[in-house]
């Protein structure tokens, strides 16, 4: 299909330039996980703000219950001097005591709740973390692997067209040319190679007949003598 063909070359060339703008992969990869500690802290310095809140807010719930505990003493104390009105008054300040303290109490809490959660976001944060400083060393390996065999393709790419490799080939080619070239001009000329080596090899055969003629020649004065 055309256009799959189209966005898989669009694909290769922005993965393509997103490599070159990466010469230091390792580096990069350690700058990532320093970000990502960064923003840990940040995080950490909120959830520390909340548990912050969610610890005033129960001192000020038990301050409340203290209060509201001591104004029902000081209420049964006037009851017994027989001061009914100053234990009615104490009544109503340990009501409004209790009433703020169980306000804190709610509050306390959702409070409670929500740094809990937030405290469990930031132990899924740090074991991320955790895991990516594991998988730095491979990444870091998978990416000089990933470059070392795009450096030898490229090399064997070159091979092909331009390197050492491919001009002896060339030169190769050329003397195999050349000595075509030869043989077919002799061949024009009436030269026929196998039939010179032919002819060759019987004036070999003849020189050795003569040879061993003259020796067995010499073998037979020798024994007239």
């Amino acid at each position: 299909m055309k256009w799959l063909t189209q966005f898989s070359l669009v694909m290769r060339s922005s993965l393509t330039s997103l490599k070159d703008k990466i010469e230091d992969p390792e580096r990069m990869l350690h700058q990532l996980i320093i970000d990502m500690e960064e923003e840990l802290d940040r995080v950490r310095c909120s959830v520390a703000e909340a548990v912050a809140d969610e610890i005033q807010m129960r001192k000020r719930s038990q301050q409340e219950r203290t209060d509201a505990d001591k104004w029902m003493e000081r209420a049964a104390a006037a009851m017994k001097r027989g001061d009914d009105s100053t234990a009615k008054s104490a009544l109503k300040q340990k009501m409004s005591a209790q009433q703020r303290k169980d306000q804190y109490s709610a509050e306390h809490q959702k409070q409670k709740v929500e740094v809990e959660k937030l405290q469990a976001s930031v132990r899924d944060l740090e074991d991320k973390i955790r895991q990516a400083k594991q998988k730095k060393t491979l990444l870091t390996a998978r990416m000089a692997r990933a470059t070392s065999t795009q450096k030898i393709n490229s090399a064997m790419e070159r091979s092909h067209s331009q390197s050492a490799f491919a001009q002896f080939n060339r030169l190769e080619d050329r003397v195999d040319r050349e000595e075509a070239m030869t043989e077919a001009w002799d061949r024009m000329d009436g030269k026929d190679p196998d039939a010179d080596e032919l002819a060759r090899q019987f004036e070999t055969q003849e020189r050795e007949q003569q040879v061993n003629a003259e020796f067995e020649q010499l073998k037979a004065d020798a024994a007239a003598d």
